[in-house]
């Protein structure tokens, strides 16, 4: 008899133990899920952005260089001129950030640094591993109740 219950216990601790594993497998699929979701917000919020400021650049720009070409040709000093340049590097970097091909080299070249200089993506002093950060809470956390004893 003694046999048969322990058989059964056992059945139901494996079957327990399937159960939990199964919803841990789902929760960590819900928790990248939810990040994945997060960033992909995060990304749209950050191109969304970089269209709203183009409107405001090139109005600013074209402004510019239409009143800085007119100041030339009235003072004849083509000095006047040389904003055009450089402002005008930074509209069309902020049109390829808004509607160009930007985000897709910067992935690219993500993707070539991960695989060629993974080195270069070390932490210091490591991944943070479970002690070392239980023994930084408790130093945090002993530091806190001395503080208070005063």
């Amino acid at each position: 008899m003694g046999f048969l219950l322990s058989k059964t216990m056992d059945a139901n601790l494996k079957k327990q133990q399937e159960f939990m594993l199964h919803n841990s497998r789902l929760q960590l699929e819900r928790q990248m899920m939810m990040q994945n979701q997060m960033r992909e917000r995060q990304m749209a919020m950050q191109i969304a952005w970089s269209r709203e400021f183009i409107k405001y650049f090139g109005t600013f720009f074209a402004v510019a260089a239409t009143g800085l070409t007119v100041g030339a040709l009235k003072r004849k000093k083509p000095a006047l001129l040389a904003p055009i340049l450089p402002l005008g590097f930074i509209f069309v970097y902020q049109m390829d950030n808004a509607y160009g091909t930007l985000i897709h080299r910067i992935r690219g070249e993500a993707e070539c640094i991960m695989v060629s200089e993974n080195d270069r993506l070390d932490l210091p002093r490591g991944t943070p591993t479970f002690d070392s950060i239980e023994k930084a809470r408790r130093a945090k956390s002993s530091l806190a109740s001395f503080l208070e004893r005063d």
